[in-house]
């Protein structure tokens, strides 16, 4: 009867049982069920394990008792409860793992029949706009590559105005890096002034954007958003997109909020500057992760050796690790 809330049939008998004869052990509990005393034990440790029966406070030999049928109904649906929670991380972290790796593989190609490919800049642009044109409710877009040239936020401004005229939901997110370029930073404002919703994240795993999640257009060489570009339609292609902006806009710092830091004072950049680090990326390469100049990578991974002393970027990994700033 209480299976579908974790407890066995034998551990079920046992528990009324201790219910309707408090002072019986487990020899007059295994006589009761007709079954072994190693039966009764094994029903006893998986009703302990549960909480729902406890040692009685009242007695010095530690003889154990039933909770009343109301609390261990409640301990027994709490748990339910948590483990169906968890259970919906996990998938919500399926997805969102699914979709990441359909992100970042390299070389992204038309599957479903509807699927269309996109070659050169010209072609990407003039389908881009056509999608923003016919877009009825939402569209949701992943902005890397840091600061924006003048001309191409000039150019957008048009089209973005057009949509949020329209009354489409925008919600758009950015690198952290954004914050520090002028130009980029008072676009962002100009699109959040008008409705748009913008947030930021250290880095992005791809270029996207999704309209009315049932298309995105995703780069075909992730190296160079320019060349080509897939509009991908497949129903379950878009599910794990969405899923994947979903988890990172749940997780990014709206505009206008501080970046927050952790425990030890990192930032979330920092923070992932380290990860890199310990795993040889080069200046270039985590420069084009967080939008910022070789530079500038090279400068904040200058600043968080000097605050581990260490000789040498693994070094740096090793130490984080031990001062608890980085998981093991």
């Amino acid at each position: 009867m209480l299976e579908t809330l974790g407890l066995s049939p034998m551990a079920e008998n046992v528990y009324r049982v201790m219910l309707a004869h408090p002072a019986a052990g487990v020899e007059q509990l295994a006589q009761r069920l007709a079954t072994t005393e190693e039966a009764v034990r094994d029903s006893l440790d998986q009703l302990s394990a549960l909480a729902i029966v406890q040692p009685s406070p009242h007695e010095e030999n530690g003889r154990l008792r039933a909770v009343t049928p109301e609390m261990a109904m409640e301990i027994l649906l709490a748990r339910q409860q948590a483990d169906l929670a968890a259970q919906q991380l996990r998938v919500e972290a399926s997805r969102a793992a699914a979709a990441r790796l359909i992100a970042e593989c390299s070389g992204i190609r038309p599957r479903a029949a509807d699927d269309e490919q996109l070659i050169g800049p010209e072609a990407i642009r003039e389908r881009l706009g056509q999608l923003a044109r016919q877009a009825q409710t939402e569209i949701m877009t992943f902005a890397p590559g840091g600061a924006h040239t003048a001309a191409d936020l000039a150019a957008s401004r048009g089209p973005n105005e057009e949509l949020l005229h329209r009354g489409i939901i925008s919600r758009t997110v950015y690198l952290d890096s954004v914050r520090n370029d002028k130009p980029t930073l008072e676009h962002v404002n100009w699109l959040n002034q008008r409705g748009a919703a913008v947030r930021t994240v250290v880095s992005l795993p791809v270029r996207m954007i999704i309209f009315d999640r049932r298309q995105a257009l995703l780069p075909t060489d992730m190296a160079d958003a320019r060349t080509g570009a897939a509009l991908l339609t497949g129903e379950g292609t878009i599910a794990a997109l969405c899923a994947l902006f979903e988890a990172t806009w749940e997780s990014a710092t709206p505009l206008g909020g501080t970046a927050p830091t952790g425990a030890h004072g990192l930032t979330g950049q920092q923070t992932q500057m380290l990860k890199l680090l310990a795993t040889g990326l080069t200046d270039e390469a985590i420069a084009v992760r967080f939008g910022i100049s070789p530079r500038t990578a090279r400068r904040i991974a200058a600043d968080l050796m000097d605050r581990l002393e260490a000789r040498s970027r693994f070094q740096a990994g090793v130490h984080a690790v031990q001062r608890g700033w980085l998981r093991a």
